[in-house]
């Protein structure tokens, strides 16, 4: 299959896919991954903290860091974020 560009091993799971399933089975799905740690009603709890400001927080300085919010993520909805995960949180859902 080297007009393809593809290895005979591909080739003969995706034969054994249709064979199975018909073309159906061939069709791309979308990529599931790993569930979020916080769920849609955790988020908006998160968002409403912060909205309060840092020092509502204990916190000297009216400022956000990723260490900050993820010690307010852990104290408002109980879960342990790393440092990626609150970036991804701030950015993505939280916008």
């Amino acid at each position: 299959m080297r007009i393809l560009g593809v290895s005979d091993e591909s080739v003969r799971r995706w034969k054994g896919v249709w064979e199975e399933g018909g073309t159906d089975a061939l069709r791309r799905r979308p990529a599931t991954g790993r569930p979020p740690k916080l769920n849609d009603d955790q988020v908006e709890q998160v968002r409403t903290a912060l909205e309060q400001g840092a020092p509502t927080h204990g916190f000297e300085a009216d400022l956000w860091t990723l260490e900050r919010v993820g010690l307010v993520v852990e104290r408002v909805v109980g879960v342990s974020l790393s440092r990626a995960s609150v970036w991804r949180l701030l950015t993505g859902r939280l916008g």
